[in-house]
């Protein structure tokens, strides 16, 4: 990389507000003398590397709004490109809803304006144009309410730019934003209140639920820039590194900075309906997501010394490095630790990334990125960071019976990748207690799907030896993954028993699976029938395949046929199903991994294998075990990816018809122009007009190719969305049978439990013990006091809900967590779920779920 590069890429990163110990003005100054003669012959290169730097790194902003505003002293030109560069790209994002480039672009034209290099006034205007966009948007009479998203997203990118740039526009154009902030106030007062119970990580009963009453989080940010403009407008999180060259900077030209326009916002659906507002606001959601949901896992006193504005900005901070160092996890850990702010804020990137992690609908990676940064800061960190996380856990686990059903099952997963990448060391004596709870509480639930999990990514003993500090705990352990082969047992049944090893010994024989039907509609099914059959086969092919992943998988692939022939029915293969579950009942994860790779070959339909879930011994482990909806997840997953897949395809072979017809019809142009203007040819020596022969052979042949591949692609685009179709139809009868199920068997305990359905709440703040200790292992506990239940029982002494409330509550939130995740398909089919589904007769219960999931209000608006 040259030096100028380097200089750019890696400013600031020595000075002290960076965590460096050099001084961030004699940088810039160094930074600016290179970059300044480097213009004379690189200003190409230049311009598009400092504005990608500025983008992707947006916690430096500051620094290279003043190298821009060093840079207007010395080639006014220059600075002018970048400004009309920014106006280009702003546009570009506006039109496309790119909000995370909105958003920073906005903070870097802010930040240019303290550094003289943007008129403050070009600046109120765009927020006016924005503000106006947001009003218009929210107005009953000339907007679309159901896109109030956008607007919300609008109004939050203007009041996020005033912590960096607000004391300077008070200074020179105070009456103008004056009313900006008094726009919007009053756009403040005529928008709904979001209400966030769909997509909050926690669940609350209905005597603690403030969510109406308490403030989203645009009111929330609002409330935050007010206090920050009593307070002068200062925020110590913000550096201001322009400040130090102000007197060279007066002497620079502003620059002014067009007119920006907003996209219109799709017209309101012709008739206004509960469902027709719901599936425009879902769209806009979906465009316009929020992207953080504040999760106050630690008491108060951790953050006390924090301004409201200074935890806005760090949180800022700190998701603009998870977004764009996403491709480089080291860095992005680095960067992480070296925010230009004053004070600690571990216990607030603690909270910032597990609010990520827990994020509904979907956090914007996947959750291995997220444990990879956690493991990297703990190694950056080891004396600070580890007994946060450790904080972190214990009060998420201390409230897991309020956590959603959808977190709790990520907050699993990724502590049990964690501590695999820390030898598995955590203090299991602290949380032996569980054991002594009813086995459907949510603590001993956690700690035993952890185990299980724990156990996939490494070995049954290593796990059983890593919870010897709390030997009962091994109870929980799941059992060793052995396969439970039918006909291994000594009080198997002969026939069985004989039948299968003829057929164990024809595939060992390498007989093909012709032979092998052959051989089964011949003389087993005639003379022992179709489930003995079924059960033989099946059995004796999984315990085949048992003795690896690839195993499995291989006869599977060369047997499918054979299955498929004796499972040709939805009752075979809810059998085939039962089968499979009972061969692996001691492993979980090859329950799963099997179920899913039937369902991939077509050998099982999503219809049976919801069929197979809602049998009578699955339900009964809905809250007890995450088993059973786990191979739910997987398919309704299956279908769900598959739609997404053709709904892309059919894009791209839209785009592909538009370039080929448009290619046919320039050839058939360039043709029809070549026959109109025949050209001077020689004939016998003497010049007359008529049509070259070899041009206008070759012009029909780039039509005929043309035509042809136009022709191609739109019979391509016709099967896809043929088979779009069909997939959309499969998806339909999936969720309503699905939903079907749900209601019925929700119907009768829920009515056995109307008026006990509340899970259990902790009333006082978790206490967090700040000990060091090292980076694999977490905080001791041994000074950590008991927390009083509500009910007056000690957290570690009893659990106050019965197993019906808790099924209920469990099976419940499983509801609202696939809702939520599937919304995107299961809006389209809203009509049909409401006749068939929530009806009059459905429990409030169960509509309110599927409502919260869907996040769509109960009255409809």
């Amino acid at each position: 990389m040259s030096s100028w590069r380097s200089l750019v890429l890696r400013i600031g990163e020595n000075c002290s507000e960076y965590g460096g110990n050099t001084d961030y003005k004699d940088h810039l100054e160094t930074c600016f003398g290179v970059v300044r003669r480097e213009l004379l012959h690189s200003s190409d290169d230049i311009l598009p590397f400092l504005l990608e730097c500025a983008e992707q790194l947006p916690h430096k902003i500051p620094l290279y709004a003043t190298l821009v505003g060093l840079l207007n002293l010395e080639n006014e030109d220059f600075v002018l490109n970048i400004v009309e560069r920014i106006h280009a790209n702003l546009q570009a994002a506006l039109d496309v809803g790119n909000c995370n480039r909105i958003r920073v672009l906005m903070r870097f034209l802010t930040v240019l304006m303290c550094s003289k290099v943007l008129l403050p006034s070009s600046l109120i205007v765009l927020f006016e144009t924005l503000l106006s966009s947001a009003a218009t948007t929210v107005d009953d009479e000339k907007g679309n309410s159901s896109w109030q998203a956008c607007a919300d997203f609008y109004i939050t990118c203007i009041l996020s730019c005033l912590p960096w740039g607000g004391s300077e526009l008070v200074e020179q154009v105070p009456e103008e934003i004056d009313r900006v902030l008094v726009g919007i106030q009053a756009y403040l007062s005529i928008r709904r209140h979001i209400s966030d119970t769909g997509c909050s990580a926690f669940e609350y009963n209905d005597e603690r639920n403030q969510d109406d009453s308490q403030k989203d989080f645009l009111e929330d940010l609002w409330d935050r820039i007010q206090d920050l403009s009593t307070k002068g407008w200062k925020a110590d999180s913000v550096p201001r590194p322009h400040l130090s060259f102000e007197p060279q900077l007066v002497s620079g030209k502003s620059h002014d900075f067009g007119p920006l326009n907003c996209p219109e916002q799709p017209n309101p659906p012709a008739e206004v309906t509960g469902i027709t507002y719901g599936i425009q606001k879902h769209e806009a959601e979906l465009k316009y997501p929020l992207r953080m949901r504040s999760l106050n896992i630690f008491p108060s006193s951790k953050t006390e010394d924090l301004q409201p504005i200074d935890r806005f900005v760090v949180e800022e901070y700190l998701l603009d490095v998870l977004l764009f160092l996403n491709g480089c996890r080291k860095e992005c850990a680095s960067s992480m630790v070296g925010l230009p702010v004053s004070f600690r804020y571990e216990y607030l990137m603690c909270e910032t990334i597990f609010s990520q992690i827990l994020l509904l609908p979907q956090p914007p990676f996947k959750p291995i990125y997220y444990t990879l940064v956690i493991m990297d800061l703990c190694k950056a960190l080891p004396g600070a960071f580890p007994s946060v996380v450790a904080g972190a856990v214990r009060a998420l686990f201390d409230k897991i019976a309020d956590l959603d059903m959808e977190c709790r099952t990520r907050l699993i997963l990724w502590f049990s990748h964690h501590l695999s990448n820390f030898q598995f060391i955590w203090p299991w004596e602290e949380w032996s207690y569980v054991l002594d709870l009813p086995k459907w509480a949510p603590q001993r639930v956690f700690v035993q799907e952890v185990l299980e999990r724990e156990v996939r990514l490494s070995y049954w003993d290593k796990i059983k030896q890593s919870v010897e500090s709390a030997p009962v705990l091994e109870e929980l352990l799941p059992p060793k993954s052995t396969p439970n082969f039918r006909y291994s047992a000594e009080d198997a049944d002969q026939t069985e028993l004989s039948l299968s090893a003829e057929l164990n010994g024809m595939v060992k024989d390498r007989l093909n699976s012709r032979e092998i039907i052959s051989w089964i509609e011949s003389q087993v099914i005639p003379d022992h029938g179709p489930d003995i059959t079924l059960r033989v086969v099946v059995q004796t092919l999984l315990n085949i395949g048992s003795k690896s992943f690839t195993h499995l998988i291989t006869v599977l692939e060369r047997y499918c046929q054979v299955i498929a022939r004796i499972c040709s029915d939805q009752d075979k293969q809810v059998l085939l199903l039962s089968e499979v579950s009972y061969f692996w009942r001691n492993n979980a994860q090859m329950t799963a991994i099997a179920i899913d790779r039937m369902m991939g070959y077509r050998l099982v339909s999503n219809l049976a294998i919801v069929r197979w879930v809602f049998l009578p011994q699955n339900v009964d482990q809905f809250h007890v075990s995450d088993r059973p909806w786990e191979v739910l997840r997987n398919a309704v997953n299956k279908t769900s990816n598959r739609i997404t897949d053709l709904r892309k395809e059919i894009s791209v072979l839209k785009k592909s018809v538009v370039s080929a017809s448009e290619a046919s019809s320039k050839a058939q142009s360039y043709l029809e122009d070549a026959k109109s203007k025949p050209t001077l040819t020689l004939v016998d020596g003497e010049p007359v007009l008529a049509e070259n022969p070899v041009k206008m052979k070759r012009l029909q042949s780039n039509v005929d190719k043309t035509k042809e591949s136009e022709v191609s692609l739109r019979e391509s685009l016709e099967a896809k969305e043929a088979l779009f179709a069909r997939a959309d139809n499969e998806i339909e009868e999936l969720f309503i049978f699905l939903y079907k199920n749900f209601k019925n068997i929700l119907a009768e305990p829920l009515r056995d439990t109307e008026g006990t359905l509340h899970p259990s709440h902790e009333a006082d703040e978790m206490a967090i013990d700040e000990e060091n200790s090292p980076a694999a292992e977490m905080d001791s506990a041994d000074e950590r006091p008991q927390k009083s239940h509500p009910n007056g029982k000690s957290t570690r002494t009893g659990y106050n809900v019965g197993e019906k409330e808790q099924w209920c509550l469990s099976t419940l939130g499983y509801v609202k967590a696939l809702t939520r995740q599937y919304s995107s398909e299961i809006w389209p089919h809203i009509e049909r779920l409401d006749a068939e589904v929530l009806t009059e007769d459905v429990h409030p219960l169960v509509r309110k779920a599927v409502y919260s999931g869907l996040h769509r209000p109960a009255d409809g608006f």
